[in-house]
């Protein structure tokens, strides 16, 4: 009962006595107390996902403190551990104490080191009171606390305009998804009249059909309640539509890509979805639009990752694109598979974006893919483990003998999709397929062109000058033309940066293979996931007995992503241009992000600046400060000229004025 108290206020303390004590408590003092505590909850979350892995664990609730009493209103502050918060326990404290450890080395030399760690640690603290909650109040204040967490992480480089443009960019996008969320956490409450969740899930099937009224109409309950709850799970996960934030998130440090924008908070959603899973399966018609919404952000992510440059963004779209895959699994009833892709996702995904970090810090903070190549040999170990991240989220595999961690959780979301047998689960299938076909192709492409052919940092084409202030923007875009002097050689990164990334390759590697009997099991799964998620064990099975074809489309898609990889950028290098050149629309299209970001500005971004301005210029200028401020402060000053004028110290001026007013005095009572 303790135990699960440690793990999540653990990492609350270490960010307290960092945040606070900040400089006076020193840079080393301040990163041995979060990355202690980190690894203390770490080793503490452990036993207990191994003790629902082998059945001796049942799931319970440990009461910390009456939270919200108001009239039927009734909130207790409670942490419920069931097999769904031992696999997230899990997931956040592995990565975030790896992200800390990690951070020693590639924070070095920042002047803010305390400051950072303390963030890092408030944000785990924030994900784990999410993952932990026993209602949608408390769930509702880690969603809102990881945000926080986000908007200060991702501007944490302050004095750079980017990094604050994508900081409130986040916040604010956040913010539209979670207006959704709250309103469907108001609605949760005036139909069922409690916030609990298991209350709620319990209830859920008595209101299966009944209708509701908003806006004006009769609509079906469950279905408003749920993709109300969804649009929250969108601007967290990054969906279609709400997905803009993630990619200009990558401007804070890289190990905050790592940890926020890979591995947890973006997971948000897809758990959200999942812990509420017996009420989303009321509803078709939610089922349906989840299934879609997933499907379209996972095509639209990896067709944009294709022609990204920056290695950081590349990622970041794969993360988006791999969301989709887990949101359309979730859409599906595979809600075992999401959580499974979830689970692995969580270590290949981390993995890359630190492999990413490792080549950006032997690039002297150079991150366009062009201005690399040839760097296997300069950095050995990071390619290594960049190899076994891209293994992994391609899905290399054989079956029934050994794959990396993607072809195992990937593989079985097509399947699942497959064997649903909805229209929505077959344009899903197909869509899944090929993604994965991108996926393969992009994670190869950038393989290729980091570690392989001629190097292109150094020599006659582009060196790397000077370095700029270690503290202040590591991850900056810098390459220059050649001027002379020699070019920057590639090193590789310290222990404490390569040690989270050999661990995070070994989640990358086996867990796939070692657990996907108890996650997606068509027996074990019912068995690990009973109580905590719905399982749906005919689709299990059916998963399991589709037609040698659909097991074997991802695996043959990813050969020819690989094989069109290889083609362009190691035998024939001149594929690429040619190929934009014949195809520039597309290619433009592609580059610009399906012209989201210019849409959304045309849209919101200038009608609410030009409102902006005119309640400037108009309101506060031209009306308040004319009127107010400065029109009565000016009739202050002139009227205190003219009395001024009145004290000339002469008695008969003194006098004058006394006889106007007894005048003036006489007059009005005559008047009266």
């Amino acid at each position: 009962m303790e135990t699960i108290k440690l793990i999540v206020f653990l990492p609350l303390l270490a960010a307290i006595v960092a945040g606070l004590g900040n400089r006076m408590l020193g840079n080393f003092a301040a990163k041995l107390v979060t990355t202690g505590a980190l690894f203390i909850s770490c080793a503490l979350s452990w036993p207990i996902f191994i003790s629902f892995l082998n059945g001796s664990a049942e799931a319970h609730v440990v009461p910390v403190l009456d939270f919200i009493r108001s009239g039927s209103l009734d909130v207790q502050w409670a942490l419920r551990v069931d097999a769904l918060t031992a696999v997230m326990l899990v997931v956040v404290t592995s990565v975030s104490s790896l992200v800390h450890l990690y951070s020693w080395g590639y924070m070095e030399e920042d002047p803010s080191q305390p400051r950072f760690f303390a963030y890092l640690s408030l944000f785990t603290f924030a994900m784990l009171m999410l993952v932990t909650a026993d209602s949608l109040v408390q769930m509702f204040f880690g969603w809102e606390g990881v945000g926080l967490a986000s908007y200060l992480l991702i501007g944490f480089w302050y004095h750079k305009p980017s990094a604050n443009a994508a900081a409130i960019k986040a916040f604010v996008v956040n913010r539209v998804g979670d207006f959704g969320f709250s309103l469907g956490i108001f609605g949760v409450f005036l139909v069922f009249g409690t916030v609990s969740i298991p209350a709620i899930l319990e209830a859920a099937p008595g209101y299966a059909g009944s209708t509701i009224g908003f806006l004006g109409y009769r609509v079906d309950t469950l279905t408003l309640l749920c993709i109300l709850l969804f649009i929250g799970a969108c601007g967290k996960s990054a969906q279609l539509g709400l997905h803009t934030w993630l990619p200009d998130a990558m401007e804070g440090p890289t190990p905050v890509s790592a940890l926020i924008h890979a591995a947890t908070m973006v997971t948000a959603g897809v758990f959200m979805v999942c812990r509420l899973s017996p009420l989303f399966e009321q509803s078709h018609t939610a089922m349906t639009v989840v299934t879609y919404v997933g499907a379209a952000t996972a095509l639209f992510a990896a067709t944009v990752g294709t022609t990204q440059t920056d290695i950081k963004r590349v990622i970041a779209y794969s993360t988006c694109s791999q969301l989709g895959y887990m949101f359309f699994a979730a859409g599906v009833g595979a809600f075992g598979a999401a959580m499974f892709h979830l689970f692995t996702h969580a270590f290949f995904k981390a993995l890359l974006f630190l492999g990413a970090g490792s080549v950006i810090h032997a690039m002297h903070h150079e991150q366009d893919m062009r201005y690399y190549g040839a760097l296997r040999k300069q950095i050995p170990l990071t390619f290594y483990a960049m190899m076994a991240g891209t293994l992994a989220i391609t899905g290399v595999g054989i079956a029934g003998v050994f794959g990396f961690a993607g072809f195992y959780s990937k593989d079985a979301i097509i399947e699942a999709a497959f064997a649903s047998g909805t229209e929505a689960g077959g344009v899903a299938f197909a869509v899944a397929v090929f993604s994965a076909l991108l996926t393969s192709f992009y994670s190869w492409r950038l393989i290729f062109l980091t570690f392989y052919g001629k190097p292109r940092w150094s020599g006659s084409e582009h060196i790397q000058h000077a370095a700029h202030d270690h503290g202040h923007g590591h991850d900056d875009h810098h390459h220059a033309h050649d001027d002379g002097t020699a070019g920057y050689h590639p090193h590789e990164s310290p222990v404490t940066m390569l040690v989270p990334l050999a661990l995070l390759a070994i989640g990358a590697i086996f867990s796939g293979w070692y657990f996907h009997e108890w996650f997606i099991g068509a027996e074990t799964g019912g068995g690990f996931w009973k109580g905590s998620l719905a399982f749906n064990e005919h689709l299990m099975h059916a998963m399991h007995e589709v037609p040698i074809w659909v097991k074997y489309s991802a695996t043959a898609v990813m050969l020819a992503g690989f094989g069109i990889a290889w083609m362009a950028y190691i035998r024939d290098t001149t594929i690429p241009a040619r190929f934009t050149a014949t195809f520039s629309g597309l290619y433009q299209f592609l580059l610009n992000k399906w012209y989201w970001d210019e849409l959304y500005d045309l849209l919101f971004v200038r009608p609410s600046l030009w409102i902006g301005r005119q309640f400037w210029q108009r309101g506060d200028i031209g009306t308040i400060d004319r009127f107010g401020p400065h029109g009565a402060a000016e009739l202050v000053q002139q009227g205190s000229k003219l009395a001024a004028r009145f004290q000339s110290g002469y008695l008969y001026s003194y006098a004058f004025v006394m006889l106007l007013g007894l005048v003036g005095l006489a007059t009005w009572m005559i008047v009266q």
